[in-house]
C-alpha cells in the first residue's frame, strides 16, 4: 500500500512537471513541414527539454555539447535538425558520407538507424549502419554508392577505412553519441583518429550522460566554441525512478532474483551483471527455474543479440540479463524494473543502468542487491546521487549455504535449502575404515580423521573432524589440549584454503 501511494504521488508529480516544461511544440522549433508531418504521424508533438535546447542550436550550425541522462530523447535532438539541414542538399559521392554518427554499441547504432529512418521517411536521403559481429562484405557494398548518413561503431568503421571502402574527407557533421560509454570501452584512440580524418570545417555534436575529464578534454580540442546544454546535472538521476537496496550474501542473490521476478509477473525486467559469465549463469539458472530469460553481452553474435531483443520487445522473453556495455542502446518501452544484480565498479554506470526504465515520462523501479563486500560501491553511488537509497527487506526463502556451493552454481532458487535425506554434513568424510594395508600410515602426533584408518591425536575426542579448508581445527574439550598441527602437502607448502570464488572483477 505504501509503495502504491508513493508511485501515485510520483506519477502525479511527473505529469505536473511535464505540463510545465513541455509547453513548446515541435512546430515552434523551426523544423521543415515534411519532418513535422512525420512527427505528427508518429504521435510526437511535444519535444523533451534536451530537444527544446539542442535543436535550434544544431539548426544554426553550432557545435553542441548535450548533457542528459539516457531516455530523455537525445537521438531526436540531433537527428531531426540534421535531417532538416540535409534535405535540400546534394547527394553523397561514391564511398563518401555526409554525416557520421558514432555510437559505442551495435544495439545503440541500430536504434539510431531506426530513428533516422522513421524521422526521414518523407525525405529522399540514404543511410546505413556498419557494426562489428556481422559480415563486412554487405557493408562495403552499401558504401560503394555513397550514403548521406553513416551510423557506425568506431571499430568497424576503422576496418572499412583501412580497406578503403569509405572516405571521411567530405563529412559535414559528426555526432558522438554516448561519448562517456565510448570512453569506458576504450574507443577514444579510434575516435581521435577518425576525427582527424574529417574536414576541420565540420559541425561536431557531442552527447553524453556524464562528462568525465577525458571527454571534456576531447571536446575542448575537437569542438569549435561549443554551446553546452544540460537538462539534468550529470551526477543526478531520474526522479521518476524509485530506488531500493536489499542487503544479502552473494550466494543468496539468485534466489532473491527469482522471487522478485515472480512477484512482478507480466512486467519487463532488465537485470545487470558485471561480467559476461555472470549474465550467462543467471540466465541458465532462471531458465532452470521456469523463468524465461535471455542474455545479451559482447560475446553473443549479432544474430543472438537481435533475437534476444526481439523476444524482449515482443514480451515472449520478459527478463533480459545484460552487461553494462551491451545494455547501452536498449530502448524498449514498458521496462518497469531494473535489477542491479551486482553493483557497478563506477558510480556513473548506475545512472546508465537505471536509465533503461522510466523512459518517455513513465515511472520505474530500480532494485539493487548489495553483498557485504559491495557496500563501499553503494556508498559511492549514494554520494554521487546525494541521496540515501531506501533499504528494503530481501524476499523470504532465499537462503543458501555458502559453504555448500562457494561458486553459486548449484544453490537452490526461491526456496530454503534442505539437506538431502542421508546426506553427510559439509566437510565430513565418508565413514568406514579403509581395508587393511591400503592408504598412508598415520603420522604420530597429527590429528586423525574418524573413519580414515588413522588414530585421533592425543587429547582429541573421537568422532570430531580435524582441520580442513571449511572447518577450523577442533579444540579438545579438556583443559590443556592442543589443536592438531596442520599437515603439509607433498609439495612442501602449507595447504591453504582457496579464496571464495566471486567471479571475474573486470567489467564485461
Amino acid at each position: 500500500m505504501v509503495r502504491d501511494l508513493r508511485r501515485l504521488k510520483r506519477t502525479l508529480l511527473t505529469h505536473a512537471q511535464n505540463f510545465e516544461r513541455y509547453s513548446m511544440t515541435f512546430s515552434e522549433l523551426g523544423l521543415s513541414k515534411a519532418l513535422l508531418d512525420t512527427l505528427d504521424g508518429l504521435h510526437l508533438t511535444v519535444p523533451t527539454p534536451i530537444q527544446v535546447q539542442a535543436i535550434p542550436l544544431v539548426l544554426e550550425g553550432r557545435d553542441v555539447i548535450g548533457l542528459a541522462q539516457t531516455g530523455t530523447g537525445k537521438t531526436a535532438a540531433f537527428a531531426l535538425p540534421i535531417l532538416h539541414r540535409m534535405a535540400p542538399g546534394k547527394k553523397a559521392a561514391p564511398k563518401k558520407a555526409r554525416v557520421l554518427i558514432l555510437a559505442p554499441t551495435r544495439e545503440l547504432s541500430s536504434q539510431i538507424a531506426k530513428s533516422v529512418k522513421d524521422y526521414g521517411r518523407k525525405l529522399h536521403l540514404t543511410s546505413t549502419v556498419v557494426v562489428g559481429g556481422v559480415s563486412i562484405k554487405p557493408q562495403i557494398k552499401a558504401l560503394a554508392a555513397g550514403v548521406d548518413i553513416l551510423i557506425a561503431t568506431p571499430g568497424r568503421l576503422m576496418d572499412l577505412i583501412e580497406q578503403r571502402a569509405v572516405s571521411l574527407n567530405e563529412i559535414e557533421v559528426v555526432v558522438l553519441d554516448e561519448a562517456d560509454q565510448m570512453l569506458d570501452i576504450g574507443f577514444m584512440p579510434a575516435i581521435k583518429r577518425i576525427l582527424a580524418m574529417t574536414p576541420a570545417t565540420r559541425q561536431t555534436l557531442l552527447f553524453s550522460a556524464t562528462m568525465p575529464k577525458e571527454i571534456r578534454e576531447l571536446s575542448s580540442r575537437h569542438l569549435k566554441n561549443p554551446t553546452e546544454v544540460s537538462v539534468v546535472p550529470a551526477k543526478k538521476t531520474a526522479d521518476r525512478v524509485e530506488h531500493t537496496v536489499m542487503h544479502m550474501q552473494t550466494p543468496a542473490k539468485m534466489g532473491a532474483l527469482a522471487s522478485l521476478i515472480r512477484d512482478r509477473k507480466g512486467e519487463r525486467v532488465i537485470v545487470f551483471t558485471r561480467t559476461k559469465r555472470g549474465a550467462d549463469k543467471a540466465t541458465k539458472r532462471l531458465e532452470a527455474d521456469g523463468i524465461s530469460a535471455a542474455a545479451i553481452h559482447g560475446n553473443k553474435s549479432q544474430g543472438q543479440r537481435e533475437r534476444a531483443l526481439a523476444g524482449f520487445r515482443a514480451g515472449t522473453v520478459p527478463v533480459l540479463i545484460a552487461t553494462d556495455i551491451a545494455a547501452r542502446g536498449i530502448d524498449v518501452p514498458g521496462v518497469s524494473l531494473v535489477v542491479n544484480y551486482e553493483l557497478p565498479n563506477v558510480p556513473e554506470v548506475y545512472v546508465h543502468r537505471i536509465g533503461r526504465t522510466a523512459r518517455a515520462g513513465a515511472a520505474g523501479t530500480a532494485v539493487t542487491f548489495c553483498a557485504p563486500d559491495e557496500r563501499s560501491l553503494l556508498r559511492d553511488i549514494e554520494k554521487m546521487l546525494k541521496v540515501e537509497i531506501q533499504v528494503e527487506k530481501a524476499p523470504e526463502g532465499t537462503y543458501v549455504d555458502a559453504l555448500a556451493d562457494p561458486d553459486g552454481d548449484f544453490a537452490p532458487l526461491n526456496r530454503t535449502q534442505r539437506p538431502r535425506q542421508g546426506a553427510r554434513p559439509q566437510g565430513a568424510k565418508p565413514q568406514g575404515a579403509k581395508p587393511q594395508g591400503q592408504g598412508r600410515k598415520p603420522v604420530q602426533g597429527q590429528g586423525g580423521r574418524p573413519g580414515q584408518g588413522r588414530a585421533p591425536a592425543e587429547g582429541q575426542q573421537a568422532g570430531k573432524p580435524g582441520a580442513n579448508r571449511h572447518h577450523p581445527a577442533a579444540a579438545g574439550a579438556k583443559q590443556g589440549d592442543q589443536p592438531a598441527k596442520p599437515r603439509r602437502s607433498r609439495r612442501g607448502g602449507d595447504r591453504r584454503p582457496r579464496p571464495e570464488q566471486g567471479g571475474d572483477k573486470a567489467v564485461a
